[in-house]
């Protein structure tokens, strides 16, 4: 059994969960849900709304999330054809894309610590769309917006997962199912957090304060990963762990 893609997977999932509690996504999430649904904030925030509202906020966060699913997946297809065009031309070359891809990786996890900020990644790059279209047609572009716009917060992350596509994959698939697997570990909670909005709003009050850990374990996280891939440990992080964990097959 081959853990190693599944160890792949398994962190893009991760690194999209962690995501979804940067600064720039989690106190957003009202602002969010109350824009692609067109309900008030009363409304969506009631302890037991009407099985009207939960439909329609169940049904705009799924394509909302379906939105910003598809674009990742896309980039996620390039990252892999890229690749795989690279390894064809050039197989010598593909240990130095590999320490390229943990190199870059290692960066962006220095970057969401804090230790030191890269210019290239500050500064607002959201698209903001005035008048959202209406009806799950204009969520679904809201979706495409926030993937083709995200912040400083969120775009190191992904970056890291698009050089590990791009540096491990080798596979156009397999690339779209790593940044598949980012996508639901940012676009679960993103639903839950919508169907359990009053749920979502308690636990919101008392992990604020922690929003800035949570950022700067995520850059360790990204640290670890980057050397990993950068001295070739990656494939022996597996076999270990494949013979630690008890999985079948």
């Amino acid at each position: 059994m081959d853990f190693g893609p599944q160890l792949s997977f398994w962190i893009a999932f991760s690194a999209g969960f962690l995501s979804f509690f940067s600064p720039c996504v989690l106190p957003l999430i009202p602002s969010y849900i109350t824009y692609i649904t067109g309900l008030s904030f009363g409304e969506v925030q009631q302890a037991q709304p009407g099985a009207k509202v939960r439909l329609t906020v169940a049904l705009h966060s799924l394509v909302f999330v379906l939105g910003f699913s598809a674009v990742f997946v896309a980039m996620g297809a390039l990252a892999g054809a890229a690749s795989a065009t690279f390894q064809t031309v050039m197989k010598d070359g593909l240990a130095w894309l590999q320490r390229a891809g943990g190199l870059l990786i290692f960066l962006f996890g220095i970057h969401m610590t804090g230790i030191f900020h890269f210019g290239l990644l500050l500064g607002e790059k959201r698209i903001q769309i005035q008048n959202k279209p209406g009806g799950l047609a204009g969520t679904f572009l809201v979706g495409i917006a926030f993937a083709a716009g995200w912040t400083p917060c969120i775009g190191p992350i992904l970056g890291a997962i698009l050089a590990m596509a791009a540096g491990t994959s080798g596979s156009t698939v397999t690339s779209m199912l790593l940044l598949a697997s980012y996508a639901a570990g940012l676009g679960i909670p993103f639903l839950v957090s919508a169907v359990l909005f009053h749920g979502f709003l308690q636990f919101f009050k008392r992990f604020r304060s922690h929003i800035r850990k949570m950022e700067f374990c995520t850059g360790m996280l990204l640290m670890a990963v980057g050397i990993l891939l950068f001295f070739g440990l990656f494939s022996d992080l597996t076999t270990l762990l494949y013979r630690w964990l008890p999985m079948g097959g």
